[in-house]
């Protein structure tokens, strides 16, 4: 099984604009015979400028996205005229008034205005081309009612998202129409007013039992990367992001144990292996420097969409036949090796208390989900209780 990894480098390059600037896409990839190849696939533009005497910078997105040193300068100039009047130049004011009839006009002032405030611009705006702009992106906005946003979540829907991910682009649609009617005075009641959110039930109840546990491991025996991915979110119960983020450092084998840094919640907490994966894992990490990443087993950390990649058609092939890719109370996913960690504490008879500790939650009540699974023992304590 070949490797894939995408990163961004560090430089940023100048181009012949003043102020813009961009930094190479790199693609790494290993083959099965342990060959390295690089490449640059894509770039990302940035603008720089000055604000109040401090440096501002802003990425406007990818050469993939149809983002050109043109645009780039263009941009700037907005931004400076902004940063020096706190007002659009004349020209840009009048080419906003005249084009601000279509959704994609009302989209394209909200990702200018949210670029500075907002990490998640980016994915927003794919988010936005991806799954709003084919549907209703030229219409005229007061052409735009509650039929076409019932029917834009509908065929979301119809592509296979889960409702989760449908709810969050109609709030960005609805995001969007109520920025222009606040901040550029757009004088209509926005269509989504009154569109209730689909019903989410994401309390997964699907765990791996002992032997469909053993069957993954099987399964992944001969993919190096994916086996420990596997092996780690199952002796310590971290989600896919923390065991990722697992290095060398980290480990020890003295006491069989790992930090883990819990990238949702903040700080850090201690998990636990047993001695079956401490030869693997011994085996595996003595060539590693001491930064290095343990799933990959390189410098450079192995990206979630890799590990998804490779590992959901194997879940799906062992576990997810002939079940809805949106039933997700039954279907068997990544975080399904966490919750099974949890669940097969509980089962074995572990104070709740220790699964929390395990699990690293900030609240009793995540964890109690799993006392249910807990051995029934009450009988027998109530039949000591008063014994003389």
């Amino acid at each position: 099984m070949s490797k894939i990894s995408t990163k961004t480098l560090p430089k940023r390059i100048a181009t012949k604009h003043k102020g813009v600037y961009f930094k190479n896409v790199q693609q790494t990839s290993i083959d099965g015979q342990g060959k390295l190849k690089t490449k640059i696939i894509d770039k990302v533009f940035i603008i720089r400028y000055r604000k109040e005497n401090k440096e501002v910078l802003v990425t406007l997105g990818k050469y993939s996205e149809g983002i050109r040193e043109a645009y780039c300068k263009t941009k700037r100039a907005e931004y400076l005229t902004l940063a020096k009047n706190g007002e659009l130049p004349p020209q840009v004011e009048k080419r906003v008034k005249k084009k601000i009839t279509t959704l994609d006009h009302l989209a394209d002032m909200y990702f200018l205005d949210m670029a500075d405030i907002n990490k998640a611009n980016i994915k927003q705006r794919q988010r936005y081309n991806l799954h709003i702009k084919e549907h209703l992106g030229s219409r005229g906005i007061l052409s735009i009612n509650r039929d076409d946003i019932l029917k834009l979540r509908k065929a979301i829907t119809q592509k296979g998202r889960s409702n989760n991910t449908t709810n969050g682009i109609i709030t960005l649609l609805k995001a969007i129409i109520n920025h222009n009617i606040k901040e550029k005075g757009l004088v209509i009641v926005n269509p989504c007013i009154g569109i209730k959110n689909l019903k989410i039930d994401d309390r997964r109840e699907r765990y791996l039992t002992l032997d469909e546990v053993n069957k993954l491991i099987l399964e992944v025996k001969g993919l190096k990367t994916i086996y420990h991915l596997v092996k780690l979110s199952l002796m310590t119960g971290a989600r896919l992001e923390s065991v990722l983020h697992i290095q060398k450092k980290d480990v020890s084998l003295n006491t069989n144990s790992v930090t883990i840094h819990d990238l949702k919640s903040g700080g850090t907490y201690t998990g636990f292996y047993d001695d079956s994966y401490k030869t693997e894992l011994s085996s595996h990490i003595k060539p590693l420097k001491v930064n290095d990443y343990i799933v990959g087993g390189k410098e450079v950390k192995t990206a979630s969409r890799t590990i998804q990649r490779h590992l959901k058609p194997i879940l799906d092939t062992l576990f997810n036949g002939g079940l809805d890719v949106r039933d997700t109370k039954n279907r068997v996913v990544i975080h399904t090796l966490r919750h099974t960690f949890a669940s097969q504490l509980a089962i074995a008879g572990v104070p709740i208390l220790t699964i929390k500790n395990l699990m690293h939650h900030a609240d009793i009540t995540q964890t109690m989900r799993y006392a249910k699974l807990a051995p029934d023992q009450g009988i027998e304590a109530v039949k000591g209780l008063y014994k003389c």
